[in-house]
């Protein structure tokens, strides 16, 4: 067998993406290269790495150990090439982060130090919903998740970072009074939900079903900002998580509604697979983040404690 790192590279991701067209982009390279490369890889072995059905592309089984094993090498040369530049202090690779959308608030003041002091590293960073972030968590392809609920489903290790707390919003042109009941107001505020498989509708839900209240839903948008905007056009109410909403806030254009039972406090949480192998610059964001945690958040969240 004759097979190179960028064989290895582009059908990793190929395997990642589960499409050559969006393997093709990620890596920056035309389509027809990457379908030349892949069928390059191919001819190397006896047994099909992937099958195509309906013009879409499959990964058999044995694909998939070949990936895995793929990426085992690929993690393996960025620890050559780590151990090289660390002769010269300096620290090389990829972060591979997996962050639910509202993690979009939270995440870059954990990052931001961090990587200043690593120029050498490339972060590749997806912001989606829970669903896709616990999708990517367990297929092993991010070296980090970050989640304001923990899945059950997987088998993890963690390390909480922040509160996250959540409140009924609504614009500011309604005055509420202090102390309402959930089964009166309730039943006469449009509600706004998030899209399915996002954590902020799974907190929502356990809420309203813990407290056996009855809603009056309104509509379903798939992000926090276009829940933010239509509860800022008046279209309606919704529980948020108060990192995304600071702005608005201080601005008095959203206004928290007093209501019994909220705030909902969760935590966000940096997770990862438990006894993940590790790359060097993913420990070293770990330990990073394990020295200097508390203090980002005394520096970037003292706002967040006055509500």
């Amino acid at each position: 067998m004759n097979y190179t790192l960028n064989q290895l590279q582009i059908f990793l991701k190929i395997v990642q993406t589960r499409s050559v067209t969006k393997a093709a982009e990620e890596l920056h390279l035309t389509q027809p290269a990457v379908s030349i490369q892949l069928k390059n890889f191919q001819e190397q072995f006896q047994i099909p790495l992937t099958e195509v059905v309906s013009r879409r592309i499959y990964i058999t089984d044995f694909g998939m150990e070949i990936a895995e094993t793929a990426e085992n090498i690929i993690n393996l040369v960025y620890a050559i090439n780590y151990k090289t530049m660390a002769y010269k202090g300096q620290l090389i690779g990829k972060l591979k982060l997996s962050v639910v959308s509202t993690g979009k608030y939270v995440m870059p003041y954990f990052l931001t130090d961090f990587m200043k002091l690593h120029d050498g590293i490339e972060l590749l960073m997806d912001v989606t919903n829970k669903s896709k972030v616990l999708e990517s968590l367990e297929n092993n392809e991010v070296d980090f998740a970050l989640v304001s609920v923990l899945p059950t489903s997987l088998n993890i290790e963690k390390l909480d970072l922040l509160q996250n707390k959540l409140y009924l919003v609504g614009n500011a042109d309604t005055n509420f009074k202090k102390g309402l009941k959930n089964e009166t107001i309730f039943e006469n505020l449009p509600l706004i939900f998030r899209e399915k498989g996002s954590g902020t509708r799974q907190t929502m839900e356990s809420f309203i079903a813990n407290n056996n209240i009855k809603v009056l839903k309104k509509m379903e948008l798939a992000s926090n900002e276009a829940v933010k905007q239509a509860v800022l056009a008046g279209l309606g109410y919704s529980i948020m998580p108060l990192i995304g909403i600071k702005n608005e806030l201080q601005s008095k254009e959203l206004q928290i509604i007093p209501v019994k039972g909220l705030p909902i406090k969760t935590t966000w949480s940096l997770v990862w697979l438990k006894g993940k192998s590790h790359t060097p610059v993913s420990v070293s964001f770990l330990e990073h983040l394990k020295k200097e945690m508390d203090s980002i958040v005394h520096d970037k969240f003292t706002w967040y404690e006055q509500y």
